[in-house]
């Protein structure tokens, strides 16, 4: 784990830059090179929790919703557009943009707000990938909840492959699902001319309402504008004006085609459920298993198969964009940094436990309004993540020539404000019930509730304009602009710690540590045991590791000192990180040098990362040596 208070590290450091563009010759390698963000971005489009809201809505409303999914889709469109262009004009991801702009109280709501979509967002992969897991193998959906957390180790094996890899492996996802339903609406043979007629806008009643809104909210999804603001930097593109304005032409491609197939995955789930259920007189089927139980009867039984092997292709490829999401969200806000796995693995369990809880206690029956409740959080969290970007892609003073344009800006602002009228509706009308209860705190704690979250949101709207009269606080990593540089004087250490490991490398990290020296330097070398004894007695063991281990840091030692450098030696025990800390602070060491073996992945999650963790505890410049 890291924490930089400093300038932030680029979004998605690992990838960051890591497909070039700049060197390719033609526009339509330049095109294949930029295809693959908005890929990423649109299977959260697609995800398991779109499943329950669309079915929900065919079955109940046959086509008359099909116009909520067309509207969503061009809503995304325009969103998903200005956040691709807020990563590529400013090279900031949306979070990042949130922090350089907002006080540390805001940011840290705001920060928590998106913490909630991705945990709703990831409760929806859970329990889709679970019900299909179900679906194929008759296994328990507890069961079948409990090891999605084996796809984490998955997502680590798409990592190492790098950006390009992991892309191609959402978009056979992608095609995997489009598929499944290209065959299915083909079987169920839908009547044109009345999902024609589904274009026309109307809500039937306040079910349609809510049903409705859970579709906006499986749609457009705040934690995909994080997500796309921060992928289009994968690209290493010229970063003059020319080269800008073909990178946001060639990602608004990408875009318009990968949020097109999602708006005709999402369009096939809905007329294939009006066309199954709600014309022969089935409206309840709102439940994925129920409608996967009822396909055999009216497709035929390759219907089902092709039905759940497309629920585990949108929860797999959801999971993987949810995690990056989670980091995204994590270092920009925070400049907090996890190893992917065990982010990773955090964010998992947390979607998993009241999955789990919710199964153990209301039985699978529930699982389907707990996925329209899923999307239905996720709706009211857009409000907090739209009108910053909003706001950020309007500035002219940040975006320069590549400010949006008034009619873009009056669109997305009618967007925004659809988006929280609906959302304010929707939960008026779930909140009525309590305040038609007897006992008073219900209704104070939903009071309380609204006016707190609506003053922060009343706060980021009128945020620009209290800037303008006040000068702007400046974000925690913009430093104040410095005219000249002060008169420099080189540091000088009186005694070097360095960390040894007793492996081939350990003169290199001698090498450093003199280089970093003077004639009256003093050196510290230490070693930490870490055997089975050394664990459980500490300084008291005397076990043959331990042995060897004093010789060996002896023997050092009395090379160094007849080479005339003066050189002390400890050794530690048990743990590595406390020890080295504990040692270099009693013996009041200026500088420590310490070796980097460069685990990732597995390995770094297995081993810990000694690196980060000794900086953070020590008050002294660390020098890291990659080995």
């Amino acid at each position: 784990m890291s924490k930089s208070t400093n300038n932030p590290p680029a979004s998605l450091s690992e990838v960051h830059a890591s497909v070039e563009i700049v060197a390719k010759e033609g526009k339509w390698k330049k095109l294949f090179s930029f295809l693959g963000p908005a890929y990423l971005v649109s299977v959260g489009y697609m995800d398991p929790g779109n499943w329950a809201t669309d079915l929900a809505g065919g079955s109940k409303f046959g086509y008359t919703l099909i116009w909520v999914l067309l509207m969503s889709n061009l809503m995304a469109l325009l969103l998903q557009s200005l956040s691709s262009r807020l990563g590529i004009v400013r090279g900031l991801d949306l979070a990042q943009a949130n922090r350089a702009t907002y006080p540390k109280p805001i940011n840290f709501i705001l920060y928590i707000l998106a913490e909630v979509a991705i945990a709703a967002t990831d409760l929806a992969e859970v329990l889709g990938m679970a019900i299909g897991i179900q679906l194929l193998t008759g296994m328990p959906l507890i069961w079948g909840v409990s090891i999605t957390v084996l796809d984490t180790f998955l997502l680590l094996y798409l990592q190492k492959l790098g950006i390009r890899k992991m892309e191609a492996f959402i978009i056979t996802l992608v095609a995997i699902i489009a598929l499944s339903f290209l065959i299915q609406i083909i079987l169920a043979k839908p009547d044109a001319a009345e999902v024609v007629k589904g274009f026309m806008p109307s809500l039937p009643n306040d079910e349609a309402l809510y049903i409705a809104i859970g579709i906006i909210g499986a749609t457009v999804m705040p934690h995909n504008l994080y997500l796309h603001s921060a992928l289009v930097q994968t690209r290493k593109i010229d970063k003059t004006d020319k080269g800008i304005k073909q990178a946001l032409k060639f990602n608004f491609i990408d875009t318009t085609i990968a949020l097109n197939i999602a708006f005709l995955v999402n369009a096939a789930i809905l007329i294939l459920a009006a066309a199954v259920f709600f014309k022969t007189g089935n409206s309840h089927v709102a439940e994925i298993k129920e409608a996967h139980r009822l396909l055999p009867g009216f497709l035929g039984n390759t219907a089902p198969i092709l039905f759940a092997l497309a629920l585990i292709a949108a929860g797999q490829s959801s999971t993987v964009t949810g995690t990056l999401a989670g980091q995204i969200v994590m270092e920009g806000y925070l400049s907090l940094r996890l190893n992917p796995i065990l982010r990773r693995l955090i964010t998992r369990l947390v979607a998993i436990i009241p999955a789990i809880i919710v199964i153990s206690i209301y039985g699978e029956e529930e699982v389907d309004a707990l996925l329209v409740m899923s999307q239905v959080v996720l709706s009211l969290q857009l409000g907090y993540a739209i009108i910053p970007l909003i706001q950020f892609v309007s500035d002219k003073k940040t975006m320069g020539n590549f400010v949006i344009k008034l009619w873009v800006k009056v669109a997305a602002w009618l967007i925004a404000a659809v988006l929280v009228f609906l959302n304010l509706k929707m939960l008026i009308n779930e909140v009525n019930p309590l305040f038609a209860a007897e006992a008073p705190g219900p209704k104070v704690a939903v009071i309380a509730a609204g006016l707190f979250f609506g003053s922060i949101l009343v706060y980021i709207i009128i945020h620009p304009f209290i800037t303008k009269v006040k000068k702007q606080q400046q974000s925690i990593f913009l430093h104040e602009p410095v005219t000249s540089i002060p008169e420099i004087t080189p540091p000088t250490f009186n005694k070097i710690a360095i960390a040894l490991d007793f492996s081939i490398d350990d003169h290199k990290l001698l090498s450093y540590a003199i280089g970093q020296g003077n004639p009256q330097t003093s050196y510290l070398i230490l070693h930490i045991v870490e055997s089975a004894g050394a664990k459980l007695l500490g300084k008291e063991t005397d076990d043959f590791e331990t042995r060897k281990d004093q010789e060996q840091l002896n023997n050092y030692m009395l090379q160094l000192r007849e080479k005339g450098y003066k050189v002390e030696a400890r050794i530690g025990f048990r743990s590595r990180i406390k020890e080295i800390v504990r040692i270099v602070q009693e013996n009041n060491a200026d500088m420590l040098v310490i070796g980097a073996h460069g685990h990732t992945g597995l390995k770094d999650f297995i081993y810990g990362e000694t690196v980060n963790a000794v900086r953070h505890e020590l008050k002294i410049p660390v020098l890291v040596v990659t080995l």
